[in-house]
């Protein structure tokens, strides 16, 4: 699932967001997964499936038990399921880059991430744009106020990038950096104490390129924890004004794609009407080689299809409520 255009006043929408959700969960590549891990797949309908993939990959593809990514323990993987779960993996999209699907959108959206993640997918930004991909609208790079680790933090200085103490500052680095601005034109925000309460806007607007607009969103579970993806895509909409039928492209790293874009078809496409797709950052650009990509191990992957599953039973859910 890298594409959708969903209205949720039409019944042929939410049935595509169902059958799409379908295809996948049930595919070939995933049962060999849940088989090869000692699961018996369930009889009974999406709902039912999904809800045992959710329990399923709790119990043998959970290893971040609550942490952050970089935080979740790396399981130990004969040679074959190791092959298995990578193969899987391309199969179900978590692997390889695609191009955008289409020749314009109304707005580019980067999501923020693991610090390199963030330079990385600024920079695709940027080579999408400067290869002439039309955006009528505004770029908008999502973060949260999430501190760095101090592995991150090593990256950037690694790299000779600045060592910068939260994910929206390195977005904020990397869109001066990137696209030659020196000061945002428009800022806005407010410093409430604490990050989760928090929320910041500036806008750049860099010569003969769409407006880029960094932004850092409050928690919509302040006393619960920091603000997540959802929150910041949601944030976002209302101060863009997202309209029915505005084309949104999503940029992510391609390990991330299916969860994101399942979690931006919940929280945009469904209330707000939209097109969706969302594209991995392609790995082979040169220009992005001062943050290479991180190695990653089929223990990412798995934890990620996981992530995928949950996001599909999340919306797979909202698609189902009236209205």
């Amino acid at each position: 699932m890298h594409r959708a255009d969903a209205a949720s006043s039409t019944g042929t929408d939410d049935e595509r967001i169902t059958a799409e959700i379908q295809a996948w969960v049930c595919s070939t590549p995933l049962q060999g997964l849940v088989s090869h891990f000692g699961g018996t797949w369930p009889d009974g309908d999406l709902t039912d499936v999904l809800r045992f993939l959710d329990g399923f990959s709790a119990h043998h593809w959970d290893f971040r038990g609550g942490r952050e990514r970089p935080d979740a323990r790396e399981p130990d993987l004969d040679p074959a399921t190791a092959t298995l779960v990578l193969d899987a993996a391309a199969a179900l999209g978590l692997i390889h880059s695609v191009p955008p699907a289409r020749s314009a959108y109304a707005h580019l959206v980067v999501l923020g991430g693991l610090a390199h993640a963030c330079v990385r997918r600024v920079a695709y930004a940027a080579h999408l744009l400067r290869a002439g991909l039309p955006v009528s609208g505004e770029v908008a790079v999502l973060g949260s106020f999430r501190p760095l680790s101090d592995w991150e933090r090593r990256t950037l200085a690694d790299a000779g990038l600045p060592a910068d103490e939260t994910e929206v500052d390195v977005l904020d680095t990397a869109v001066r950096r990137v696209f030659e601005v020196t000061a945002p034109a428009e800022q806005d925000g407010v410093d409430a104490g604490h990050p989760h309460h928090s929320w910041s806007s500036r806008t750049y607007r860099p010569d003969g390129l769409p407006p880029i607009r960094v932004l850092a969103a409050p928690s919509s579970e302040p006393d619960q924890r920091r603000a997540h993806t959802a929150d910041t895509q949601r944030f976002w909409a209302g101060h863009v004004r997202l309209a029915p039928g505005d084309k949104v492209l999503m940029v992510t790293a391609p390990i991330y794609v299916p969860f994101q874009h399942c979690d931006a078809l919940r929280t945009l496409a469904v209330p707000y009407g939209c097109a969706i797709d969302t594209v991995g950052v392609d790995p082979t650009l040169a220009d992005l080689a001062v943050l290479p990509e991180q190695t990653l191990t089929p223990g990412r992957y798995l934890q990620e299809i996981r992530s995928a599953i949950r996001s599909m039973r999340a919306l797979h859910t909202a698609a189902r409520q009236p209205g």
